[in-house]
């Protein structure tokens, strides 16, 4: 099984004035079009999943938005489903992502999650080695991360992590 872990794309700045609930703050229009760039050049290169888990925040939902749109379910000629998640929400909670992952796992061979930096960093890190292992993920990065049976901490193996940087984006 395959899982794709996406830091959310270029958000507009924090700004109280204009979001005082921080999560509406959306991506601009750059982050947009950027995120857009990534996920196409790495659709050819094995970027698939059956469904998304997203953060219900805005940023991340229009990142999930954005990544459904380019690519069809593993599979299917759909695209494939997005779930909002209060597990992916700033604080994720690994062993709740865990268990959907699972469930979800029956049904798919990929599954993507988009979330929020620093909880990213720390989700993928932790899927590959101890909880003191460290990666981190730049704005729109993307990693890609196998597993041999359902998802557990320390059972993946990191295929690739990539910017939108690296890919010229």
């Amino acid at each position: 099984m395959n899982l794709f872990i996406v830091r959310h794309a270029w958000a507009a700045e924090r700004d109280d004035s204009r979001w005082p609930d921080d999560d509406l703050r959306p991506l601009t229009d750059e982050g947009q079009q950027r995120f857009a760039n990534v996920v196409s050049a790495l659709v050819p290169r094995g970027l698939a999943a059956g469904v998304i888990g997203s953060s219900p925040l805005v940023r991340c939902r229009q990142t999930a938005a954005i990544l459904a749109a380019a690519l069809p379910a593993a599979g299917s000629p759909n695209k494939p489903d997005i779930v909002e998640l209060d597990e992916l929400r700033p604080g994720s909670q690994l062993e709740r992502l865990l268990r959907w992952t699972a469930r979800q796992a029956k049904q798919h061979d990929a599954i993507a999650w988009v979330g929020h930096a620093p909880d990213v960093d720390e989700l993928a890190a932790a899927l590959i080695g101890p909880r003191s292992s460290r990666i981190r993920f730049a704005k729109g990065a993307v990693a890609s991360i196998e597993f041999d049976a359902a998802p557990a901490p320390g059972g993946g193996e990191l295929r690739w992590l990539v910017t939108a940087k690296v890919l010229g984006c």
